[in-house]
């Protein structure tokens, strides 16, 4: 947050649906999100932690930021958190891992 590279302190998305996304923290907030280091399984936002019951939706500004990212091919900021149970994970706090681009998006349970 302090640095810039994701402007919002309580949103894993940062942008709008009119640009695309800025920038994603993958934290591993959701079942389902999966850090494959160069790949990377993002649930989106609007839900609760854990398990999903239902679709995400498309109506909440991040999730269509990154709809609008996957078709216009502008890249993603991606910072990891140590808090994601990953390989690709920093030791400790956030770590800024470079440019992404969004190649799929789709809502399923």
């Amino acid at each position: 947050y302090y640095s810039g590279v994701h402007r919002s302190m309580q949103a894993g998305i940062q942008g709008s649906k009119v640009s695309g996304a800025c920038s994603i923290v993958v934290s591993g907030q959701y079942d389902g999100d999966e850090d494959l280091g160069d790949t990377i399984l993002y649930v989106g936002a609007g839900k609760r932690p854990g398990p999903q019951v239902f679709h995400q939706e498309w109506t909440g500004w991040g999730n269509e930021a990154l709809r609008k990212s996957c078709d216009t091919g502008k890249p993603v900021r991606v910072v990891r958190s140590s808090k994601f149970l990953s390989e690709f994970a920093p030791y400790s706090g956030y770590r800024y891992d470079g440019l992404y681009t969004v190649t799929h998006v789709q809502t399923f349970l």
